[in-house]
């Protein structure tokens, strides 16, 4: 199998290591790059960061197949379980675990409930490519969240810290962001890269036929996801170098409740993706979609309203830092758990762990 694997994808794992370490190093040794790397932003978001997230996106938006979308949008089986699972069960187990694990730390817990209402509607993409998920699905349930976003992030954040808080006697926190910011978010890290993934398809299609789009563009323009990401790592762990390495009891701490997360909402969502019936490929995008945060947007939310040096920002940029490294390893979780699904094919026979950069990545 391994054979069959292009250098990137066979090292895949140890490639984001080195970027994680690689970023915190230079966050650490080189003065004042993370505010260097922070002065520009777009969307409250390092421009470096933005650029990052785009190019990692648009590759595999560009590969999805748009006439398929509709198979995907007549699913209630995925439709309805990722709606629950994003809009209910993860806000309120991402409560839950804050207050569990950080009672006496409030700052930090507030930029953990705001991590877990931002959705994730940007690296999932690439967790659930890797994983062999379905891409059509992935699309669909990622639009489908940036809906929800703009619509729901300010009136969640509203009960989550003011409202339940009061009612369980705790102490409550305000949140102070407007539907225009969120929408500008989703906007700039779902919009463009969706647009240019549609029209990159539509075009190349027409001039040259979906064959020569699939066999011949794809495989060129593919791996640059994988470069976008390893770019994205670098630059998120080189912004907070400093502050983690300095404080890492601190980072302990609001890495506990998060690695509890993403494995109850993936196993969670793996499980109940089988019960109601749905293939490998659309369970592994349901559990994907779920477990994932909207990391830019809750990392802007933390910053514009409680500052950048705050607890809240801290505990919002430590959120991607442990989601990274977790999901990568619920990927090769998810591609062992193909034998579980009889419809799925089997890992012996098929590609290899982590497909070939040309066709998946």
């Amino acid at each position: 199998m391994a054979a069959r694997l292009s250098f990137l994808d066979r090292f895949l794992a140890v490639w984001i290591l080195a970027a994680m370490a690689a970023g915190l190093g230079l966050g650490r040794l080189v003065p004042g790059l993370g505010d260097a790397l922070a002065k520009v932003t777009v969307a409250g978001v390092s421009l470096p960061i933005a650029l990052g997230l785009l190019v990692m996106m648009y590759p595999v938006l560009a590969k999805v197949r748009y006439d398929r979308l509709d198979t995907v949008t007549r699913d209630k089986r995925l439709l309805i379980p990722s709606l629950v699972l994003n809009w209910v069960l993860g806000p309120a187990l991402m409560f839950a675990l804050a207050w569990i694990f950080l009672p006496d730390l409030p700052e930090y817990r507030t930029g953990l409930i705001i991590v877990g209402l931002a959705r994730c509607i940007a690296m999932v993409v690439i967790w659930n490519d890797l994983a062999c998920g379905d891409r059509e699905a992935a699309a669909v349930l990622v639009a489908l969240n940036s809906v929800f976003q703009v619509l729901a992030f300010s009136l969640l954040g509203w009960f989550y810290l003011s409202v339940l808080p009061g009612w369980l006697g705790l102490d409550r926190t305000t949140l102070d962001v407007s539907v225009w910011e969120i929408a500008r978010s989703v906007l700039i890290f779902l919009g463009i890269p969706l647009l240019a993934g549609f029209l990159t398809r539509k075009l190349g299609e027409r001039a040259k036929g979906r064959v020569w789009y699939e066999t011949r563009l794809v495989p060129r323009i593919g791996p640059f996801a994988l470069y976008g990401l390893l770019f994205t790592i670098v630059v998120l762990f080189a912004l907070q170098g400093d502050a983690i390495t300095s404080q890492p009891l601190d980072v302990a701490r609001i890495a506990l409740p998060l690695l509890v997360y993403f494995a109850a909402m993936w196993a969670g969502s793996m499980v109940l993706g089988k019960a109601v019936g749905l293939d490998y490929p659309r369970t592994t995008t349901l559990a994907f979609t779920a477990a994932g945060n909207n990391f830019e947007l809750a990392i802007a939310v933390a910053i514009a309203t409680f500052g950048a040096t705050s607890g809240q920002a801290l505990a919002g940029v430590v959120g991607p830092l442990i989601e990274v490294p977790a999901l990568i390893g619920l990927v090769y979780v998810a591609l062992a758990a193909r034998r579980f699904f009889p419809d799925s094919v089997d890992p012996s026979a098929g590609p290899a762990v982590l497909p070939e950069g040309a066709t998946r990545v």
